[in-house]
């Protein structure tokens, strides 16, 4: 399976996490940062998984932009998912916070959204993966369970 992980990342988590998707998907899959991604790569892909820090309750600006110039259909017979990194509102304890994200959620499902836009199938809910602060580190269990997530998408688990 030819699979193809694209990321952004501002402190290292999200291509920690992407890195270990990656990892888990087999010798055909590269994981790569957004800046350094290409459309052309998107061809003969049977996966692509895109991954974004939650920033003001969006994916970063390079990742919607990438996704934004996606060929309608560009993505037609590719299975597609998408993650985050975020903060627990549990673990923050902020209620502020707990009412934003029920109105505006997190990264992972627009970017979903415009995944299956572009023609994708999605072939997972929105996963997010949780950092301790805003600069992280991830918590601990985290990475391995990005992978036990990659390896249920593959079938593999």
């Amino acid at each position: 399976m030819k699979a193809l992980v694209i990321y952004d990342t501002f402190f290292g988590n999200t291509e920690q996490v992407a890195r270990a998707i990656s990892d888990s998907l087999g010798a055909e899959s590269t994981a790569i940062r957004v800046g350094d991604a290409n459309h052309e790569q998107l061809t003969g892909l049977d996966l692509l998984i895109v991954g974004s820090p939650t920033r003001a309750f969006r994916p970063t600006k390079p990742i919607s932009e990438f996704l934004d110039k996606i060929l309608r259909d560009g993505l037609k017979g590719v299975k597609v998912a998408a993650f985050d990194t975020r903060m627990s509102t549990a673990e923050v304890k902020s209620a502020v916070l707990g009412v934003m994200v029920k109105i505006f959620g997190y990264a992972a499902k627009p970017m979903a959204d415009k995944l299956v836009k572009r023609g994708g199938e999605l072939v997972a809910p929105p996963e997010g993966f949780i950092v301790k602060d805003s600069e992280g580190p991830l918590r601990e269990g985290e990475l391995e369970r990005a992978s036990a997530w990659a390896k249920r998408i593959t079938g593999a688990e």
